[in-house]
């Protein structure tokens, strides 16, 4: 190897090291664009998941409120009654302890539709405790079940004997904005999911 040879090699030597180093640059670059693209993924995919999980929790609850209806109107002699006395069916506040039953349907002989009633609300709210997390139920009359001012459902209830069967159901769920803060159905400022009106029969 001649002299000009050496010379010509060690001037391509620092072009080399250039070309090498901004190279990596570029390769830490593209690490830190594609991290921030994975948890940008990530956070949609929670979000989604979220979602889903709002949704079906939202289906499950219509479904048990439809089938609080039928039980109803199978029973509708005790369902149309106005005090909590004589229907069952009326729920002042729901929050995890069911009301006692004096006989078991399935293993006794329900003597009276009231023992048919008692029977029927502690299994129902059996399951919208398995179905639901922290599950909050009220039924009672009430024909404005929205608050005027926001429209938004309201817990509270005049249970005025004549005017609309409604059942409310909450439960504790991640508020979908982040602004909104958690929304705890047993909390003092949580509403209902869920309101529905119930057809228990005519009284005629």
């Amino acid at each position: 190897m001649n002299t000009a040879h050496v010379r010509w090699l060690r001037s391509r030597a620092p072009l080399a090291g250039a070309a090498l180093g901004f190279t990596l640059v570029e390769i830490l670059v593209a690490i830190v664009v594609l991290s921030f693209g994975v948890l940008g993924v990530v956070g949609m995919q929670a979000a989604a998941l979220q979602s889903n999980r709002a949704a079906r929790n939202q289906s499950t609850a219509i479904a048990l409120g439809r089938e609080l209806a039928d039980l109803m109107r199978g029973n509708k002699d005790v369902a149309l009654a106005t005090s909590t006395t004589d229907n069952p069916y009326l729920i002042a506040n729901y929050t995890g302890t069911a009301p006692t039953i004096t006989v078991n349907c399935f293993t006794g002989s329900c003597a009276t539709p009231k023992d048919a009633a008692q029977f029927d609300m502690n299994q129902w709210l059996a399951r919208v405790s398995a179905a639901l997390p922290q599950a909050r139920v009220v039924v009672c009359f009430d024909d404005t079940p929205y608050q005027s001012s926001s429209g938004l459902p309201d817990w509270d209830c005049p249970n005025t004997p004549g005017e609309t069967l409604v059942v409310k159901i909450g439960w504790t769920q991640q508020a979908l904005s982040t602004s909104e803060g958690p929304l705890k159905a047993t909390s003092a400022g949580s509403r209902p999911a869920v309101v529905l009106p119930l057809i228990a029969g005519s009284a005629t």
